[in-house]
């Protein structure tokens, strides 16, 4: 099986069969261009690579987004604690070609490298991914403002893209669901879970810096009042806003096209500048996701 880093439709044959499968992966940039070794380290044994070229590619436009090229292609991220799942998600091992020429002409061993299958259903972010946006703001050492953080499914994966040197500052009002949170967490230190309303984000002024990215999925009906309120505070000038929009805890009575519209108007309001707007169909009925920059003003 291969890994390619995700961004875009378009997928390519290949072959996996298990959890943690070991597979070879060369590196690409998004043009077919070879990578350089040490981006993506290429060859492994054939017996384990089976008798199926595997190729990694890397996309420019979601940096620590992959794609697992197979049967069934899967959008991975890279597991930030390796061995462990969250929520009983797949997991693939890639093993890596040993490197020649570091100690008099010895091949360094080769390593491993696991990721973890970004389900869909189950993440409006990756289903948004999927859906085709160009920029979702989470990258590679970010600090990411993450309200309705539920349980940690999704926060689990932008840990996982932000990495060790990102901070993933989690808002769950929820003290069920924020058990779960905190557990997780305790794994990923790069996530500081907060168990707390978002709507008064002065509550939790003393534990969140100032964030490159928000993103937000309370479904609430003031929800673009509450990304609001936390990017007056918390967000960078020039940062990124993504909004899961639900439209039925909106408003039930009116078509989600009008709500959506609505909403987007309202972000306006909050000095939000649009970038893009898509459904999250067919993974979520009924909902949009908007991505849009914090600005100083709108004129």
């Amino acid at each position: 099986m291969g890994l390619a880093a995700a961004g875009a439709p378009g997928l390519h044959d290949g072959h996996v069969d298990s959890a943690t499968e070991e597979a070879e992966v060369e590196g690409e940039e998004h043009q077919e261009v070879v990578a350089r070794p040490e981006e993506a380290p290429a060859g492994v044994q054939e017996e384990e690579a089976s008798s199926v070229r595997k190729e990694g590619q890397k996309l420019s436009s979601h940096p620590g987004v992959f794609v697992a090229r197979g049967k069934e292609d899967m959008l991975v991220t890279k597991n930030l604690t390796p061995g462990e799942s969250v929520y009983g998600e797949k997991r693939i091992s890639v093993e890596s070609s040993a490197m020649t020429g570091l100690t008099n002409g010895d091949a360094a061993p080769a390593t491993k490298t696991e990721y973890r299958v970004w389900n869909p259903f189950r993440s409006k972010l990756a289903a948004g991914i999927l859906g085709g946006l160009d920029e979702i703001f989470v990258r590679p050492g970010a600090k990411v403002l993450y309200l309705g953080a539920a349980s940690g499914t999704s926060v689990s994966h932008v840990a996982d893209i932000v990495g060790p040197t990102g901070t993933v500052f989690a808002v769950e009002f929820s003290h069920r669901s924020g058990r779960d949170l905190i557990n997780m967490a305790t794994h990923r230190t790069n996530v500081i879970p907060i168990i707390e309303d978002a709507r008064h984000p002065l509550r939790y002024r003393m534990l969140v810096s100032m964030c490159d990215c928000i993103f937000a999925d309370v479904a609430q009906p003031d929800q673009a009042r509450i990304v609001g309120l936390n990017a007056h505070l918390y967000l960078k000038v020039g940062g990124g806003v993504v909004v899961s929009v639900k439209a039925n805890c909106i408003d039930s009575t009116a078509a989600p096209e009008a709500v959506f519209a609505r909403e987007v108007q309202k972000m306006k309001e909050e000095r939000i500048k649009p970038f893009e707007q898509l459904t999250l169909e067919p993974f979520e009925r009924d909902h949009c996701i908007v991505t849009g920059k914090y600005v100083r003003s709108m004129t």
